[in-house]
């Protein structure tokens, strides 16, 4: 293994050990920063989505500060019992507060209606109670499916995640930034996209960025499309994951 290509899998390990209050900063722009905390697991804190969304900010000239309470295996359940996550939610005067979900917890019925939904509200009134507007992270699903669930490939687990995510939101009246529902435009489009790592669940760098540029589509009601970050990512690339962002965000295409 080259000394290059070991840097990124020793960051991730390094990521598995912090503690949540991991934090990235958007160089400043002027004027009073968007403060944006994340609450999650892995599929924040693989790539660093938080600073992503930071670095998008500052291309589009907006001071952004985030961090994260980010723990690898977490549910909601799990920070709406942390002492650790509450108190960061009140600790600092977040604009927005991002809520992951475990990966499969939202495409299973008796699992969202058990653990994931009373966990959404606990947060969720926590972080009103905080002042923060809460935003529900709509992730994507695994590679394959979810087969012991029923959901036999990509498509049926992004449906039932969908489902999942929606019906809290609605209820709660919360905003949905629809993750999954752009990389399933992604692989709709280019059916060669890949978007995962090799263990077909977790994001690589274009499943990431992706991701950010839906989240900044989502929070700032403004195009992705021509920013300067990208991440490392081919040009040509970059601006079709920013398009494909624009186009489900912005123009609401759901599929």
């Amino acid at each position: 293994m080259t000394k290059k290509r070991l840097v990124p899998w020793l960051l991730l390990l390094l990521a598995c050990s912090v503690p949540q209050n991991a934090s990235a900063e958007s160089p400043p722009r002027g004027g009073p920063p968007i403060r944006v905390l994340f609450i999650g697991n892995s599929y924040t804190y693989c790539n660093d989505l938080p600073g992503m969304l930071a670095r998008l900010a500052a291309a589009g000239g907006i001071r952004a500060e985030t961090a994260m309470a980010a723990v690898g295996g977490w549910t909601l359940a799990a920070h709406a019992a942390s002492v650790q996550t509450l108190q960061t939610i009140h600790g600092t005067p977040w604009n927005y507060v991002v809520l992951q979900e475990q990966s499969e917890v939202p495409a299973i019925e008796r699992a969202r209606v058990g653990s994931m939904y009373p966990a959404v509200r606990s947060l969720v009134q926590a972080i009103a109670a905080a002042g923060g507007t809460p935003l529900l992270f709509l992730t994507w699903g695994h590679r394959e499916g979810l087969p012991g669930e029923g959901c036999m490939d990509f498509e049926s687990m992004q449906r039932e995640l969908a489902k999942g995510y929606t019906r809290i939101a609605q209820e709660l009246e919360v905003g949905v930034a629809p993750v999954g529902t752009a990389w399933q435009q992604a692989r709709k489009q280019q059916p060669q996209t890949n978007l995962w790592e090799a263990d077909g669940s977790h994001p690589n760098i274009q499943g990431s960025y992706l991701a950010a540029c839906v989240l900044y589509a989502t929070m700032f009601k403004t195009s992705p499309v021509a920013l300067s970050y990208i991440a490392g990512l081919p040009n040509e690339r970059a601006r079709v994951l920013q398009s494909i962002a624009e186009e489900v965000v912005l123009n609401k295409r759901t599929r």
